[in-house]
């Protein structure tokens, strides 16, 4: 009798330990998705430079991480996500992940870019949504941002000269999210040097983009955007 009550003893402990490790916590949902997140990133820079090989093995690895997140998490989301909301981002994401592969196989990088971002939104979206708001959220904000100084300055250094207004506007704007996203981040990583190098650089250069753009600098122009932009890039897959 001795013996049987040990061995069930034994028998519930592990069963215990079974279910904790299969338990869905946020840290576990954190844990999952985070080296997705940075495949997408990756991708998303292999597929605008071509390299298609690459893009086509970063988005395989985050397909066959993502069943695994759906085999997992479908039908019982951590906290504070709400069911309905995170099964559809679920089958979403499994979908632009495929609609992705299937771009890069008729060589079209640009749509296969698209879709791989928009899972990275979809994902912050269902954060902010969830009540969940971090340094990664603000800095997945700026890629409209740094996309709309883009567009202006653009057409700023093609040599209309009425959208100046509209390049420092879109500087300012940038400049804010640059400014957030620095508020946001936490003592550990706003002391970190690279972290420093590259929010106060960007910083600085969204000022002299505006100056450039009220002084008819068109070159100057050109060059704080090329600048901004890879302070963008960096923020993203530093921090993002």
């Amino acid at each position: 009798m001795l013996r049987r009550i040990i061995s069930l003893i034994i028998w519930f402990g592990a069963a215990s330990v079974g279910v904790a490790a299969e338990s869905n916590t946020p840290a576990d949902f954190a844990s999952a998705i985070k080296p997705i997140m940075g495949n997408l990133r990756s991708a998303v820079s292999y597929a605008k430079t071509g390299n298609v090989a690459l893009a086509e093995m970063e988005i395989s690895e985050a397909a066959t991480a993502w069943s695994e997140l759906q085999r997992k998490f479908s039908g019982a989301p951590p906290v504070p996500y709400q069911a309905a909301a995170f099964d559809t981002f679920l089958a979403a994401g499994r979908e632009r992940l495929a609609a992705a592969d299937r771009a890069l196989g008729a060589g079209d990088g640009v749509t296969a870019g698209s879709e791989l971002r928009a899972v990275r939104l979809d994902f912050h979206k269902l954060r902010r949504s969830s009540g969940l708001y971090d340094l990664s959220d603000c800095i997945a904000e700026i890629a409209p941002a740094i996309e709309a100084l883009r567009v202006a300055a653009g057409r700023f250094s093609e040599g209309a000269a009425q959208h100046a207004d509209e390049t420092v506007a879109a500087a300012s704007v940038f400049r804010d999210r640059l400014k957030r996203c620095n508020d946001w981040a936490s003592p550990e990583t706003s002391t970190q040097a690279e972290f420093r190098r590259i929010i106060d650089g960007a910083i600085a250069s969204s000022g002299e983009i505006a100056r450039a753009a009220i002084a008819a600098e068109r070159p100057l122009v050109h060059r704080y955007l090329i600048e901004l932009q890879s302070y963008a890039q960096l923020l993203d897959f530093r921090f993002g």
